[in-house]
C-alpha cells in the first residue's frame, strides 16, 4: 500500500515526474535495503524493479502515463492468452505453475480427474485474466490516473484472490467427488 499512497501523494502534490521518480526510488530503495542487510533479494523484486525502470523511462521519455500503465495491462492480456492457448496445447499452464509450488509423483500427476480440473483451471485463470485486462484498459482511458491507480490498487488483489480462492475452493469439490482423497503435507 506505500508504493500505491507515495504514487498518487507525489502525483497529486508534484506531478506526474515526481509520482514516476518516487515510486522508482521506492522499488529501488527496497532493493538497495535487502542488498546492504546481506538478506536474500527475491526472484520478484528484481523482476518488478527492472520492469518498474523500463516502464519509468518509456513515460518519462514519452509524458505519458498511459505509456507507463500500459505495459502491465498488456501483459494481463498476454497472461490470458497463454492460460487459453497452454490447454489448445494440451498443457495447461495451471499444472507447471502446480509443479512448481507442490511437487506431485506421476500416479498422481495422471489422475484424469486431476488433469481436466487443471485444463479448466487454465481456462479460468484465462477468463478472469482477460476480465481483468478489459476492465483494466477501460479504466485506463476512461479515468484520471489517481482514479485508475486507486481503483487498480483494490481490484487487482480482489481479481487474485478470488481466482484462487475459486480454484481451490473448485479443486477440493472435484477431487472429493471424484473420490480423491487430497492430504496437504506438513511443511515442518
Amino acid at each position: 500500500m506505500i508504493p500505491v499512497t507515495l504514487f498518487v501523494g507525489l502525483l497529486q502534490l508534484a506531478g506526474t515526474t515526481a509520482a514516476l521518480v518516487g515510486a522508482l526510488g521506492f522499488s529501488l530503495a527496497a532493493l538497495a535495503r535487502r542488498v546492504a542487510r546481506r538478506r536474500e533479494v527475491s526472484g520478484i523484486l528484481v523482476l518488478t524493479t527492472v520492469g518498474l525502470i523500463a516502464r519509468t523511462v518509456a513515460a518519462l521519455a514519452t509524458g505519458s502515463l498511459l505509456v507507463y500503465f500500459l505495459q502491465p495491462t498488456v501483459s494481463t492480456a498476454l497472461v490470458a492468452v497463454a492460460f487459453v492457448g497452454s490447454v489448445a496445447l494440451g498443457r495447461p499452464l495451471a499444472e507447471r505453475l502446480l509443479l512448481d509450488v507442490c511437487p506431485i509423483d506421476d500416479e498422481h500427476r495422471a489422475n484424469p480427474h486431476l488433469r481436466r480440473f487443471l485444463g479448466h483451471l487454465s481456462l479460468w485463470w484465462g477468463l478472469t485474466s482477460a476480465v481483468n485486462f478489459g476492465v483494466t484498459l477501460w479504466l485506463l482511458v476512461t479515468a484520471s490516473p489517481t482514479t485508475f491507480v486507486l481503483v487498480k490498487s483494490v481490484l487487482g488483489p480482489i481479481s487474485t484472490t478470488m481466482t484462487l480462492g475459486v480454484g481451490f475452493v473448485w479443486f477440493r469439490v472435484l477431487m472429493a467427488r471424484s473420490g480423491t482423497r487430497v492430504v496437504f503435507a506438513s511443511t515442518r
